[in-house]
């Protein structure tokens, strides 16, 4: 069985930058275990599985897909950059023809919109957080803000032991640390760093949805915007 693999930096025109992710797309479902062998293998913050839904559709044609995500050492139950790059493998290596694919997930429905060179992603709404520290419980991930005024060197100088960190949580309640803060100058709307040992990333190179609906202030809609994906 002969399965194909795409590595797909998000968020960069560039290959080598941006925030990679692998994407597979399946003529056929696999057993969660080659999902998750597949997975370790790639060694990447997550791999992306598509599968058809009617039997009928292919790659080119279908616009309503089956979704799954596996980080090295387990399924998570959302993605953002690895859906934008499955998208970006439908839309650009398979050359779909809708404007607009919709892919069944563990969290729902998530509809990826092409407009010219950008993928548009509408992600599910979480209540807006009132303190400074907060829990996303069905995330599973931990949020603190760092005070205004904090230098964004505390932020990017702090050094963070993944083993010791994993081994402080094991209830299971905590599967990712966001720490983020707020930017004061022009050009940023905050800094932020995720950490997730607990799903075999000890630091991802961006962190990911919760902490985008934690600045959007209450607003009813959280958009998620790639402007490239390069394809190798």
């Amino acid at each position: 069985m002969e399965i194909s693999v795409f590595t797909v930096d998000a968020f960069t025109n560039l290959p080598f930058k941006g925030n990679p992710a692998a994407v597979c797309p399946l003529l056929h479902e696999l057993s969660d275990d080659l999902y998750q062998k597949i997975a370790t293998e790639m060694n990447l913050a997550e791999t992306a599985f598509i599968t058809k839904i009617n039997p009928s559709d292919n790659f080119t044609t279908g616009s309503r897909f089956r979704l799954r995500w596996f980080t090295p050492t387990n399924e998570v139950n959302l993605c953002g950059h690895a859906t934008l790059a499955s998208a970006a493998v439908l839309f650009q290596s398979k050359k779909n023809e809708n404007s607009v694919l919709v892919f069944e997930t563990r969290s729902g429905d998530l509809a990826v919109t092409q407009q010219g060179e950008r993928y548009i992603m509408d992600f599910p709404l979480n209540p807006e957080p009132s303190l400074c520290s907060c829990m996303f419980d069905k995330a599973a991930k931990l949020m603190v803000r760092l005070a205004d005024s904090c230098d964004r060197s505390v932020l990017t100088s702090l050094k963070v032991d993944p083993v010791a960190l994993q081994s402080s949580e094991r209830s299971g309640r905590v599967k990712g640390l966001i720490l983020t803060m707020k930017v004061l100058s022009p050009g940023y709307d905050f800094y932020s760093r995720y950490f997730s040992p607990w799903n075999g990333i000890p630091e991802d190179p961006v962190t990911g949805r919760p902490l985008l609906t934690a600045h959007t202030n209450g607003h009813r809609q959280t958009i998620f915007v790639g402007l490239h994906c390069d394809i190798m």
